[in-house]
């Protein structure tokens, strides 16, 4: 009797994932069409009042479109895509990981990995839905503070631990975008990985296939997560003493920089092109430099006068500065949220991948030269790191 092909074999356990309602996540990527506007398709449980369905995002590379499926509907759109539309799935569920390619010759592989363990029974669903990319119980979030033995949040640390788990996946959804898989080999640097608590959970995104580098200036943090990060068995995570604006990485596939102070966000941004890196994930803070830059148009001198607004709009005109001069450099960009605004008014995060749908890089630096002088702006740190001239000779 002929074996089941890998093909079947994935779709027979996606199909039980979700008709069991065990289903973490599954996601699509690899388009077979390159030229495809369609990207990759995300699947999560939602639970509704019609009851639990599964979460379809069809991701295009200019918008994105969610529809609701239940499980049977849900099992017919993934059978309808799986190795014609996309070429390549990963599949998330609290007993395994199970990962579909397809490779340059044509030949298909499955492969099933054993998941860390499932989060703790009391959890409800909406809860198992956000914790289970990054175990609970992990002896990292307990040495570092934030969980204790039974994997709870400690006192004070519910918001760190919620992060922790978003992060895992924001992250987790546009290294799929940028065709990082979690679990293939990948190299990475967190750039001002502070105390590293999301520099873990890189790592453990991606478990022993990525070598992962935080890069930190405070001495006592590098040695704290080198040595966490040696307890924890991560054989493939360092933390090394450097500086934002004067570190080399050498050649990198994602870079992170999160809450880097002003022009440290540029500064990593800068290093991570330099390395060739194909995903670039910051989140900005303090944002200062174009303060003193920045004329008000006309129609809102009146309100900026404000020293509340005028942040708030010297922070927007920042990062959508560095959006636009990302895609100067070749990059596809994303703004999102990061965090609630219920814990932090710095909760915008930037997300730049290579990508044949990027803009044009010539007609990207016209709109970032454009936006400036909108505003009066003639230099900005990333553009001057880049090499990018924002007035136009």
């Amino acid at each position: 009797m002929p074996q089941p092909s890998a093909r079947d074999r994935f779709l027979a356990a996606a199909t039980t994932a979700l008709r069991d309602h065990t289903l973490v996540k599954l996601t699509l990527g690899k388009p077979a069409d390159a030229e495809a506007t369609l990207r990759n398709i995300f699947v999560r449980p939602v639970t509704l009042k019609a009851g639990p369905q599964f979460s379809f995002v069809w991701r295009h590379a200019t918008r994105d479109t969610t529809k609701n499926l239940p499980a049977a509907e849900a099992v017919t759109a993934l059978t309808s895509h799986l190795g014609v539309t996309f070429l390549d799935a990963h599949l998330f569920t609290p007993a395994q990981t199970v990962q579909f390619e397809t490779r340059p010759n044509g030949r298909t592989h499955v492969k099933f990995q054993q998941a860390a363990a499932a989060p703790a029974a009391n959890d409800d669903q909406h809860d198992r839905v956000k914790t289970r990319l990054i175990d609970p119980a992990a002896p990292w979030l307990q040495a570092l503070g934030v969980t204790n033995a039974q994997g709870l949040p400690r006192p004070n640390q519910a918001a760190k631990f919620r992060q922790i788990q978003h992060f895992a996946e924001l992250l987790s959804h546009l290294a799929t975008t940028a065709d990082l898989e979690p679990g293939a080999p990948c190299r990475i640097a967190d750039m001002g990985s502070g105390k590293g608590f999301l520099t873990f959970a890189t790592a453990a995104l991606w478990s022993d296939q990525a070598a992962v580098h935080g890069i930190e200036a405070r001495a006592d943090l590098v040695e704290l997560g080198n040595r966490v990060a040696a307890e924890s068995g991560f054989a493939q995570l360092k933390f090394s003493a450097g500086h934002i604006h004067n570190v080399d990485t050498g050649p990198l596939d994602l870079l992170i920089a999160l809450h880097a102070c002003d022009t440290a966000t540029d500064d990593a941004l800068a290093a991570g092109i330099k390395s060739g890196a194909r995903l670039l994930v910051v989140a900005p803070c303090c944002q200062k430099e174009l303060r003193t830059q920045l004329t008000a148009p006309p129609v809102l001198a009146p309100a900026l006068r404000h020293g509340i607004f005028q942040e708030r709009h010297t922070e927007f005109v920042t990062d959508a500065l560095r959006a636009l001069l990302l895609e100067a450099a070749g990059y596809q960009t994303k703004v999102i949220e990061f965090v609630s605004t219920e814990h932090t008014a710095k909760n915008i995060m930037i997300a730049a991948w290579k990508s044949a749908d990027a803009p044009h890089p010539q007609a990207a630096l016209g709109r970032a030269r454009a936006f400036a002088t909108f505003y009066g702006i003639t230099h900005h740190h990333l553009a001057t790191r880049l090499d990018l001239n924002l007035v136009a000779r």
